[in-house]
């Protein structure tokens, strides 16, 4: 899918964001003032093996700067942004099991390849730090993005910067065990919020109940007419979202918890007993507001282009 938002713009500098996801791969040209002036949607191909995908990412940004030069724009650096435990200071996408990355240079491979400056983060921290600097989080200095959809990952944005952890493996909130008994997580651990809270945990767990294949959506749909096991699948998973989030208000005191993922389209549905369930967990801790990501499922691609519009600033400063 391809769609323009500009004409007759002249020379102006852009930027080619790549945000990689296990199944497709949302890329854009944006300009520093973070306008989306043209986008593309690709699949990423993750059945062909990490070396495909790899050789996909690298077509799609040479493709990319070919389209921005042609229209009179600028491409003055790449940003990407992929799943898994990222390596940010090097560059390196060190594992990933939806695209089975293990060790790829992607930064300098993409860099060299397009002969740009390049940048690669981590997607949920990308996505942190375009909501937090262009979305719900705007004028926030403490920010904390929670995406729930397929698994659950965090990101803590201060001050308009996230830190990736020692490893590059920080905002795994997904992780967190709160029911030590509860059913196996992909981690190899029990109990994470995970394996209870997730879209894909909501259908599994009401499959489970009922026999009846559903979606986290399904379930929310029936829940609201009253279904007794969709009520009962929901209020399980709103608990565990309560306890984890607890455990993270209790660590970094944010002003405001961003929810995004495809969870976030059940509205007030989430939001609102969500909200109440973590105030009545709170003692001494402050309860931030609860709201609803605002960019939708371009989080991840304009936080590859702030990405790369740092990599640009940085190139600058050192020419």
């Amino acid at each position: 899918m391809i769609n323009w938002k500009f004409g007759g713009y002249g020379v102006t500098p852009v930027v080619i964001a790549i945000d990689i996801g296990g199944t497709g791969m949302k890329c854009a040209l944006v300009d520093r003032q973070h306008a989306i002036l043209h986008s593309e949607r690709h699949a990423t191909g993750a059945d062909r093996g990490p070396s495909a995908v790899v050789q996909t990412i690298l077509a799609v940004a040479a493709g990319l700067a070919e389209t921005a030069r042609a229209a009179g724009l600028e491409p003055i650096a790449v940003g990407l942004a992929a799943p898994g435990v990222i390596d940010e200071a090097n560059g390196v996408a060190v594992w990933s099991a939806n695209v089975g990355f293990r060790d790829v240079p992607l930064r300098d491979l993409v860099s060299a390849h397009v002969g740009l400056p390049a940048a690669l983060g981590h997607d949920v921290r990308a996505g942190g730090l375009a909501e937090a600097r262009l979305g719900a989080g705007r004028g926030l200095a403490r920010v904390w993005f929670v995406p729930i959809g397929t698994g659950i990952a965090a990101a803590y944005v201060v001050n308009g910067r996230t830190d990736p952890g020692a490893h590059g493996a920080s905002g795994e909130i997904g992780h967190v065990v709160v029911r030590p008994d509860g059913p196996a997580c992909g981690c190899g651990a029990r109990g994470c919020v995970e394996a209870i809270a997730s879209a894909s945990a909501v259908g599994r767990r009401y499959a489970e109940r009922t026999g009846v294949t559903a979606t986290a959506r399904d379930v929310v749909e029936r829940a609201k007419t009253g279904e007794p096991e969709a009520i009962a699948v929901w209020d399980e998973t709103i608990d565990a979202l309560a306890d984890g989030l607890r455990i993270g208000i209790t660590l970094h005191d944010p002003d405001t918890i961003i929810i995004g993922g495809g969870l976030a389209e059940a509205g007030a549905a989430l939001l609102d007993p969500l909200t109440a369930a973590v105030r009545g967990r709170l003692t001494f801790q402050t309860m931030p507001s609860v709201v609803r990501a605002a960019l939708g499922d371009e989080a991840g691609c304009l936080g590859a282009a702030l990405l790369g519009l740092a990599a640009a600033s940085n190139s600058e400063d050192l020419a």
